[in-house]
């Protein structure tokens, strides 16, 4: 059954192509299509994507260079920590992954990659939290995000075929959301770095849906056998009982499911340290995702 999108227009599902040279915005259709999900009412969809009324472009330096123009790019999806709604944490200072993947890129050590940050949430509420899922009754998150944001991606970038050079890189709340859906598509991601995550799925929203939560829990999800898929697992030393917990959770990875799992030594849960972790991050996922590639 077609699904409506949220002005009640049945949606479209046209083929995603590669992006042209426009691709830094909307290419014509694609909106009515990557809106088909999108729980943010009638708004456009760059404004469900990124919090703002205009398109944010997170494409590297080397996606408008002539010498790249017949090359596709990997793709990374960052997730925030907290509720990120009405801001993200990606998108400023606090953590510059755009700034340290360009100086990598000039040592060698990193992909430039096209970043995209959705948002995860409609309300800062966090009793409210959509848990990156499609929780019954609620706004489908967990489609929007697996479905459209990556279709909307294709159809407006030139990204690369296949799941190869698609990864997440998530902190907190947000690395939750890149271990579950890695875990549940590994069909799109070949990898994912979650630093300083939590692994089970906590908001009020889930009462009364007890099969559902555990079937959105990365807690249940790693040790299923189920998803081909590399994970980095970080935590703060500074904090034991975090440390044990993640350090728990990767041991509990259950084949063809990897966790490689490092401890930030004196990391605690703060942003700042999060911002540390970044390079390593980034050259881990480098080492286990496809980098740039010409159709030539």
């Amino acid at each position: 059954m077609e699904r409506a999108g949220p002005d009640g227009v049945p949606a479209d599902r046209q083929p995603a192509r590669r992006g042209g040279p426009d691709a830094d915005r909307p290419a014509p259709g694609s909106l009515r299509r990557a809106r088909r999900g999108c729980p943010c009412g009638s708004g456009p969809w760059w404004c469900c994507a990124t919090g703002r009324t205009s398109p944010r472009r997170r494409s590297p330096p080397q996606y408008d260079d002539p010498k790249y123009a017949a090359y596709g790019f990997p793709v990374l999806t960052l997730y925030a920590g907290g509720q990120s709604n009405g801001y993200n944490t990606w998108a400023n200072e606090q953590l510059p992954v755009q700034e340290i993947d360009a100086q990598l890129v000039q040592q060698q050590k990193a992909h430039p990659f096209i970043m995209i940050m959705p948002v995860q949430n409609l309300t800062s509420d966090v009793e409210r939290s959509l848990d990156c899922s499609d929780i019954p009754g609620q706004p489908r998150m967990g489609t929007w995000l697996s479905e459209d944001v990556p279709d909307f991606v294709r159809a407006n970038f030139r990204t690369l075929e296949g799941r190869d050079s698609w990864g997440l890189l998530g902190v907190s709340n947000g690395a939750f959301c890149s271990a579950k859906l890695a875990l549940q598509r590994p069909d799109l991601y070949k990898a994912a770095a979650l630093v300083d995550g939590y692994f089970k799925p906590d908001s009020t929203l889930w009462k009364g849906h007890e099969a559902e939560q555990a079937a959105n829990s990365p807690d249940v999800l790693v040790g299923q056998g189920k998803a081909d898929v590399r994970l980095l697992a970080t935590a703060g030393g500074a904090n034991a009982f975090e440390a044990e917990l993640v350090k728990n959770w990767a041991a509990r990875a259950a084949a063809p499911t990897t966790v490689e799992y490092y401890e930030q030594p004196g990391g605690q849960h703060l942003t700042v340290d999060f911002a540390k972790m970044i390079p390593k991050a980034l050259e881990w996922l480098t080492a286990n995702l496809a980098g740039p590639q010409s159709d030539g």
